[in-house]
């Protein structure tokens, strides 16, 4: 357990480093020391690198350590109930579902919503329909945990689910205009830099009331690990178990899909890179790692897709495979 709390310390200082360089660095250079005083609230020596340090990196490093979070405590918490090391936000096609909602308002309804004389265009259209998707995911796949009882199944329903919405989008995307298809291939490369500051308090709380939900479910999920006869003996009831990590995980991933679009691989290797760092299974220690873990990887990230400078920024999605897909070659090696 003191090995457990060092690390958890060392990550943390980790992620506070991390956060530093991503207010520092980026496609245009600005001094540390004007970074430092425009943060102390003292006017900056240009009116652009005010903009750039308040509205653009510093959301974007919150941003980025956040979504980093969130999707990596999914992953263990799938990973942990299903007892399946491949198991990540992903596979209950919530993402798929955001995805959906969102070629419809792309694809279908030339970006904008309507609802009698309410009308919502832009990024907030997008915005809305990513959430709406993913929950109406969320809500099929909670429909079919109290009917089906068998964990396997219900991973078999999930992925199921989510190949009719990646139908669904594909048939969108046949009949879409090029302009249309290159707008949502654009959403799908995800980013941490949609959220603005605006924004951020919404953000911001619905995802660390997510997190607080994971930590309140460390002990139910300790207790997954004995089997599931041992944790009923223990008084834990399964099913309400599992419908709270439904909706736990569930939230989790619809706003940062929401918000930064279905950003690969964060959730599904990062679990696997505490539980290397750490050599244990106990949630107490695991679980703050995890999510500690994750806010490192997503602002490494972050930092690589800024590495091009001034000739441009690397997609997200791009950089996310180069840093989880060799972790889960090795798991898999390691398991075999």
């Amino acid at each position: 357990m003191q090995r457990g709390t060092l690390y958890c310390l060392a990550l943390g200082l980790l992620v506070a480093t991390l956060f530093a360089l991503n207010l520092v660095m980026g496609s245009v250079r600005i001094p540390v020391s004007d970074v430092v005083s425009i943060l102390a609230g003292h006017e900056a020596a240009k009116p652009s690198w005010q903009f750039i340090v308040m509205e653009s990196r510093l959301p974007q490093a919150i941003t980025a350590a956040l979504c980093g979070a969130a999707l990596a405590v999914s992953g263990l918490m799938l990973q942990t109930a299903f007892r399946n090391p491949l198991a990540g936000p992903s596979i209950f096609g919530i993402n798929s579902g955001a995805g959906l909602g969102v070629a419809l308002v792309m694809l279908l309804l030339g970006g904008s919503l309507q609802a009698g004389s309410v009308s919502i265009t832009g990024f907030v259209a997008i915005l809305v329909a990513a959430f709406v998707g993913a929950m109406a995911v969320m809500a099929v796949i909670f429909f079919f945990s109290n009917i089906v009882r068998n964990n396997v199944m219900l991973l078999i329903i999930g992925i199921m689910t989510g190949y009719i919405s990646n139908a669904a989008i594909s048939l969108l995307n046949f009949f879409a205009t090029d302009e249309g298809v290159k707008s949502y291939m654009v959403w799908g490369m995800g980013s941490f830099g949609g959220v603005s500051m605006q924004m951020m308090p919404a953000f911001a709380s619905i995802t660390i009331a997510g997190l607080i939900g994971a930590l309140l479910l460390i002990k139910p999920l300790n207790a997954l690990l004995l089997g599931d006869r041992y944790a009923e003996n223990l008084g834990i009831s399964i099913v309400r178990t599992r419908n709270w990590l439904l909706i736990v995980t569930g939230l989790l991933t619809a706003i940062t899909t929401a918000f930064c679009g279905p950003v690969a691989f964060i959730g599904l290797a990062v679990p696997h890179i505490a539980r290397l760092l750490l050599t244990t299974d106990n949630h107490r220690v695991l679980l703050p790692a995890t999510i500690l873990c994750g806010a490192v990887v997503a602002l490494v990230c972050n930092l690589i897709c800024y590495l091009p400078g001034e000739s441009g920024v690397i997609p997200l999605n791009a950089v996310t495979p180069l840093m989880g897909a060799p972790v889960i070659i090795y798991v898999i090696t390691k398991k075999n």
